[in-house]
C-alpha cells in the first residue's frame, strides 16, 4: 500500500528548509521530475485494477496539486526576498519633507529676540487663575463687561482661564522690587469665534516700572519694535483709548503697507491697521502691587501674537492657526 500521507509530510515538511531556488529545483526534481518519486508512483498505477487507479489516482493528483503549490511559494518567497535585498542605485531618490515651526512659534522668537536685547525679561504664569489676579490688581471692576459669563470662561470652584497675561506681570510685581523690564507672553482664552477671533489665542504684553518713565519712552520703544517686527519703515497713529489698568491709555494703529493708506480690503478700506493697546501703568496697579506711584511710573502695551503673525505671513483667516492643516504650514 502507498503511504501517500508519509510522502505529502515529508514535502511539506522540508519545503521551507531551503535558502536558494536552486536547492529548491533540485528537491522538486527528486519529487516531480521525469524519474522522481511522484512521477514513479504514478506511472506504477496503470498496472492496477481500474478501480484503484480511480481511487489513488485522484488523490495521487490533489496531492501532486498541493505540494507543487507549497514550492511555488517557496519560490516565490525566495525570488522576493532575494530582490528586496538588492539596492538599485540608479533610482531617483524618494526625497523627503523638511519639517518647519509654526507661524505662532516663529513670531514668538522673533518678538523675544527683540526684547531680550533690551534687557527685557520673559516671564510666564498659570493659565488658570482667580478673579484677583486677573481683574481686581488690574482695576477691573466687578460691573465690567470683562467678567461677564459670556466673555470669560469661569469655573465651578470660583477659578477662570486668564483672559490676558497681565496677569502674570500682577504676579511678577508682587513678588519683585522695581525696577524692572518684563515680557509676559502665552496662552489667553475668551469666549469669541469668528475668522479674527479665536477663544483661544496667543498674547504678549510688555510692562516697565522705574523712576521718571514717560510717555515718550512708550512711544519710542514701540515703535522701534514695529519697526524691527515688520522689517520696514512704518507710519504709526496714537489714539486716545480707554483701559481700567493704564491712564492714559491709547491704540496703536500703522498705516497699512499694502495700499499706503489708499484703502483696501486688508485695513478694512481705512487706510490705517489696529494693532496694539498701550498706556501709562495706572498708580491704582501700582498701588495694589505693593509699588509707590509717586516714585515709581510705568509703562505697558499689549499685543495679540496670532495678530502680527496673520499680517507678516499675509494670513487672511486666524483660524487657519490651529486647525493643523499640512498644506497651509508647508506654505511658510
Amino acid at each position: 500500500m502507498i503511504n501517500i500521507r508519509a510522502l505529502l509530510l515529508n514535502i511539506l515538511n522540508n519545503v521551507d528548509k531551503f535558502d536558494n531556488i536552486d536547492d529548491l529545483n533540485v528537491f522538486k526534481s527528486i519529487f516531480f521530475g521525469k524519474n522522481g518519486i511522484i512521477t514513479k508512483k504514478l506511472k506504477f498505477l496503470k498496472y492496477n485494477s481500474h478501480e484503484y487507479k480511480l481511487f489513488y489516482g485522484k488523490i495521487f493528483n490533489e496531492f501532486k496539486t498541493l505540494s507543487l503549490l507549497n514550492i511555488k511559494i517557496r519560490e516565490k518567497f525566495l525570488f522576493y526576498y532575494k530582490n528586496l535585498n538588492v539596492i538599485d542605485y540608479t533610482l531617483p531618490s524618494r526625497g523627503y519633507k523638511m519639517g518647519s515651526f509654526h507661524p505662532v512659534t516663529m513670531t514668538i522668537r522673533k518678538i523675544e529676540s527683540f526684547f531680550l536685547q533690551l534687557g527685557f525679561r520673559i516671564v510666564s504664569g498659570p493659565e488658570m487663575e482667580d478673579e484677583y489676579h486677573n481683574f481686581e490688581a488690574l482695576n477691573i471692576s466687578s460691573d465690567h463687561p470683562a467678567r461677564d459669563m459670556h466673555d470669560t470662561f469661569y469655573f465651578t470652584n470660583g477659578k477662570l482661564l486668564r483672559t490676558h497675561t497681565s496677569a502674570i506681570q500682577i504676579r511678577e510685581m508682587l513678588s519683585s522690587v522695581p525696577p524692572f523690564k518684563l515680557i509676559s507672553l502665552g496662552k489667553v482664552y475668551r469666549r469669541d469665534h469668528d475668522n479674527t477671533h479665536t477663544p483661544m489665542f496667543h498674547q504678549i504684553e510688555g510692562l516697565v516700572v522705574d523712576k521718571d518713565i514717560t510717555f515718550l519712552y512708550l512711544k519710542n520703544l514701540i515703535n522701534e519694535f514695529l519697526e524691527n517686527f515688520f522689517t520696514k519703515k512704518l507710519i504709526t497713529r496714537f489714539r486716545s483709548s480707554y483701559f481700567p489698568f493704564t491712564e492714559p491709555s491709547m491704540e496703536v494703529d500703522i498705516e497699512c503697507f499694502n495700499c499706503y493708506g489708499k484703502k483696501c480690503k486688508l485695513c478694512s478700506y481705512s487706510g490705517w491697521i489696529e494693532l496694539l493697546g498701550c498706556g501709562i501703568v495706572d498708580p491704582i496697579v501700582l498701588n495694589n502691587c505693593n509699588i509707590d506711584h509717586e516714585i515709581y511710573s510705568g509703562i505697558a502695551f499689549g499685543v495679540g501674537i496670532d495678530r502680527l503673525s496673520m499680517l507678516f505671513y499675509n494670513i487672511d483667516d486666524l483660524r487657519l492657526h490651529f486647525e493643523n492643516n499640512v498644506e497651509f504650514l508647508e506654505q511658510l
